[in-house]
C-alpha cells in the first residue's frame, strides 16, 4: 500500500488482522450469490418487463442509449473502478484500527475522500445533463429518434452520484468483511425500476424506466447506509470478523485441516505490512491519483466495449441495439456468478499482498480462477444449448415477437463464446491492483482487446449484422484475457504458475465444447421450449460434469464437499421453533 513500508520477514510483527476462517468465506460467498442470484432474477425481471412494454424498437433503442450512463457508472464506481481502489484502502485503514492506537483511521479515510468524492460525482452528473444532446449525438448517430434518447440520458445521469455513493458504500463494507448489504444493492435497484416501468409506464412511456434508473440509485445507498453508519460510529471492534461462529468455525477449521477455499497451508511466517505511525491513511497516501488514474481508465476502457456495439448497431436496422442488449443481460448471468468468490476474496487478498505474504495471494489467484472458470463454463455452455428457448420463455410475449426471439438468441449463442475470457479479466485485474501500487499494464491489455473488437466489428457488422458485433466483443475480451494471463508475474502482479494455471483451463474448456454440442442436439429434438430447456440443460450438466470427473478437474469438487460438510456438521444443532 502506498505509504506502508515492508519489514523484514524476521522482525515482522503479527498480522494486523487475522485471515478469515473458511466458515467465513464460504458463508460469505454463499450470502453473496444469493443476494446477487436475486439481484440477476430481477435483472431479468426488468428485462422482460422493458420488452413486454415497450418491445424491441424505436423507443428501446432511445433508452439504452441512455442506459449506457448507468452500465459505464456501475464499472466505474461499483463492479470495478473505484473498488480496486478503495478496498485496498480501507483494508490498510481497519487494520490500523485493530491496532487501538490513535485517532480511528477509518473515519479519518471517510473524512478526507468522501467529501471531495461526492463533489465530483456531483459536477459529473450535471456535466452529463448539460451535454446530453452531445452525448447521444457520439453515442448513436443514427439513432431515429435522439430527443427521446436525450430526455432519458438526462434522467439516467443522476446515477452518477448515487452509484458513486453505493460503490463507495461497498467498498467500505467489504473491507470490513460485510458483504449482506453489498450483495442487495442490485435487489434494491431493480425494484425501483420495475416499479417505475409498471406504475408510469402508460403515462411517460420508455422515460418511466430512466425514472426508474434516478429511484433504483437512491434506494442502493439506502441499502448500505445504516450498516456502514454502525461500523464507522459503533462500538470499536478488535478485528472485523466478529460473527459469534467466527471462534467455532476457526477450532472446526484448525480440526479438519485446509480448506479449498483457503488454499494450502503454508508453513513459513508471512511477512507483514509494518503500519505507519500516522493516525489514518489520507487522501494523499492510500488514495493517491497515480492509483487511481490507471483503475478507472481501465473501467473505462472495459465499459467502452458497449459504447461500441452501440455506435456500430445504430447503423443497422431499428430492434438491433435491443437485441444486443437482451442477449448481453442474459448471457452476462453465468459471469456474474461465477465472480462472487472473487468478490468475497479480494479484500482476503489485499490483505496477503499487504502483509507481504505472496506464496498466500497466489494460492488465492490460482484457486479462484479453476474455480471461476470452471462455473462460468457450465454456464456458457447451457447458454449456447438453449439460447433460443430461453429467449422465447423469458421475452417472447407482448411487443416481443418471434422474429425478435430469433435474432437475439443467436447474439446470445455468440456473446457465450466470450464468457470465459470476460470471468478470466474479472478475476485476474483484481491481482494487478489488489497490491495498492499504480500498473499501467490492464489499460494496454483492454486497449488493445479494444483494439481488436473495433476492426472486427467494424468489418463484420456490414456482413453479419449483430453476429458480427457480438463475435467482435467475444475476440476482443478473450485477446485482453489472454494478455492479462500472460503478464502475471512478480513485477505487476501476482506470480502465479501461468503454464499450470493454462494447462488446467483446457480441461474445463473442452468439456464445456462437447457438453455445448450434446445439449443443443437434445434441445433441438424437442418442440415444446419448457422440456427442450430441461432436456439441454440437463444433458449440458451431466456430460460437463462427468467429462470434468474424466479429465481429472479437481477445482470444483473440493469446495462443493467442503460446503456440503460445513452444512451438515450444524444440522445437528438446528432447533425449530
Amino acid at each position: 500500500m502506498p505509504g506502508a513500508r515492508v519489514a523484514p520477514a524476521e522482525a515482522a510483527p503479527p498480522a494486523e488482522v487475522a485471515p478469515p476462517t473458511r466458515g467465513f468465506l464460504a458463508k460469505a460467498t454463499l450470502v453473496t450469490a444469493v443476494l446477487s442470484i436475486a439481484g440477476a432474477l430481477l435483472g431479468l425481471g426488468r428485462d422482460q418487463a422493458l420488452a413486454h412494454l415497450f418491445g424491441a424498437g424505436t423507443e428501446t433503442d432511445a433508452f439504452l442509449v441512455a442506459w449506457t450512463v448507468p452500465e459505464v457508472a456501475a464499472t466505474l464506481l461499483i463492479e470495478d473502478g473505484m473498488a480496486f481502489v478503495l478496498v485496498p484502502a480501507f483494508s490498510l485503514a481497519v487494520a490500523r484500527r485493530a491496532r487501538g492506537t490513535g485517532a480511528d483511521p477509518v473515519r479519518a479515510l471517510v473524512a478526507s475522500t468522501l467529501p471531495r468524492l461526492a463533489l465530483a460525482f456531483v459536477a459529473v452528473a450535471a456535466l452529463l445533463m448539460a451535454g446530453a444532446p452531445y452525448l447521444v449525438a457520439a453515442l448513436a448517430p443514427g439513432l431515429p429518434d435522439p430527443g427521446l434518447a436525450v430526455d432519458c440520458t438526462r434522467l439516467t445521469a443522476t446515477c452518477v452520484l448515487s452509484f458513486g455513493l453505493a460503490g463507495y458504500c461497498s467498498a467500505a463494507l467489504r473491507a470490513h468483511r460485510r458483504f449482506l448489504a453489498p450483495a442487495a444493492i442490485y435487489v434494491a435497484y431493480n425494484t425501483g425500476i420495475i416499479t417505475a416501468m409498471f406504475v408510469l409506464g402508460d403515462r411517460w412511456g420508455v422515460r418511466s424506466a430512466a425514472v426508474g434508473v434516478a429511484v433504483g440509485g437512491c434506494l442502493m445507498v439506502a441499502a448500505q447506509a445504516p450498516s456502514l453508519a454502525r461500523q464507522l460510529f459503533g462500538r470499536r471492534r478488535s478485528a472485523p470478523e466478529t460473527e459469534a461462529t467466527a471462534t467455532a468455525d476457526a477450532t472446526a477449521a484448525a480440526a479438519q485441516g485446509p480448506s479449498p477455499l483457503d488454499g494450502p497451508e503454508v508453513t513459513k511466517a508471512p511477512q507483514a505490512t509494518e503500519v505507519a505511525d500516522s493516525p489514518a491513511p489520507s487522501m494523499k497516501h492510500s488514495v493517491e491519483l497515480a492509483l487511481i488514474a490507471p483503475v478507472l481508465m481501465f473501467a473505462l476502457c472495459r465499459q467502452s466495449q458497449v459504447l461500441i456495439e452501440r455506435f456500430l448497431a445504430s447503423t443497422l436496422p431499428s430492434g438491433a441495439i435491443s437485441h444486443l442488449n437482451y442477449a448481453q443481460k442474459v448471457a452476462q448471468i453465468p459471469m456474474t456468478l461465477s465472480l462472487m468468490l472473487c468478490t468475497v476474496t479480494f479484500p482476503v487478498l489485499a490483505q496477503a499482498l499487504a502483509e507481504g505474504d505472496t506464496e498466500r495471494a497466489r494460492t488465492r489467484v490460482e484457486r479462484d480462477v479453476a474455480v471461476a472458470s470452471c462455473m462460468v463454463l457450465l454456464g456458457a455452455a447451457a447458454v449456447f444449448a438453449c439460447a433460443p428457448q430461453i429467449i422465447q420463455l423469458l421475452f417472447q410475449r407482448g411487443a416481443f415477437t418471434a422474429q425478435d426471439t430469433a435474432a437475439t438468441a443467436t447474439v446470445m449463442r455468440v456473446y457465450s463464446v466470450g464468457l470465459l475470457g470476460h470471468t478470466l479479466v474479472g478475476a485476474l485485474v483484481r491481482t494487478y491492483f489488489s497490491a495498492g501500487r499504480p500498473t499501467w499494464y490492464p489499460l494496454a491489455a483492454m486497449a488493445a482487446g479494444i483494439v481488436a473488437t473495433s476492426w472486427i466489428g467494424a468489418g463484420t457488422v456490414d456482413a453479419w449484422g449483430v453476429r458480427g458485433i457480438a463475435a467482435a466483443n467475444a475476440i476482443g475480451i478473450t485477446v485482453t484475457a489472454a494478455l492479462l494471463l500472460s503478464g502475471m508475474g512478480e513485477r505487476r502482479s501476482v506470480p502465479i504458475r501461468t503454464r499450470r494455471v493454462v494447462h488446467e483451463l483446457s480441461k474445463p474448456v473442452r468439456a464445456a465444447v462437447c457438453a455445448a454440442v450434446a445439449g443443443a442436439f437434445c434441445a433441438s429434438r424437442v418442440d415444446s421450449p419448457e422440456l427442450a430447456l430441461a432436456a439441454g440443460g440437463l444433458t449440458v450438466t451431466v456430460v460437463y460434469v462427468l467429462l470434468l470427473r474424466v479429465l481429472g478437474v479437481k477445482a470444483v469438487a473440493p469446495a462443493f464437499r467442503t460446503a456440503l460438510r460445513s452444512v451438515t456438521r450444524r444440522l445437528p444443532h438446528v432447533r425449530f421453533r
